[in-house]
């Protein structure tokens, strides 16, 4: 079950993304694993990707439905009774839902076209290390380079030496 909803999601991300083929940078890698680790805004942050909105809107509607018609069905006969201004008041919250939980559907849909690049592109950076071992200890050690003011062409030195000391 879980294998059918990640190719669901893998599906899912690379219909509403336009992804570049080519590789990240270092520094680009570098850049944006620690903007995904310490969990900043990815939108508009990472180059490499661009969201189609209309299928992002697309696949959202179809979604929605899923989960909305369901319910509308189980109670339309409530629904149904209901004075009309109340009824206009659902309308009003569910529209503002939509459009809040479509926020966070885009957030998702930004955090796992990134985690993707970021997977994709570390093996050529860092073919030692994995991922998911290193990439917190990688960030740290960013960090303290971009603290003591590493310069960019010292980078990678600064980073593997780090990287082999411990």
């Amino acid at each position: 079950m879980k294998d059918l909803i990640k190719k669901i999601q893998d599906k899912i991300v690379d219909y509403v993304f336009e992804i570049s083929d080519r590789p990240m940078s270092f520094m680009e890698l570098l850049k944006t694993n620690k903007l995904y680790d310490d969990k900043m805004p990815l939108e508009g942050n990472i180059a490499g990707f661009k969201m189609n909105k209309k299928k992002a809107y697309l696949i959202f509607f179809i979604l929605w439905n899923l989960v909305i018609l369901p319910i509308v069905a189980i109670f339309h006969s409530i629904i149904a009774k209901l004075d009309c201004h109340v009824s206009i008041v659902l309308a009003i919250v569910f529209t503002l839902l939509f459009f809040a939980s479509f926020s966070i559907f885009k957030e998702w849909l930004y955090e796992e076209v990134t985690l993707k690049q970021i997977k994709k592109n570390w093996s050529h950076h860092f073919p030692v290390f994995t991922y998911e071992k290193n990439h917190k200890l990688i960030t740290q050690i960013y960090t303290e380079a971009l603290e003591k003011e590493i310069p960019q062409h010292e980078l990678r030195v600064f980073i593997f030496d780090k990287l082999s000391s411990l």
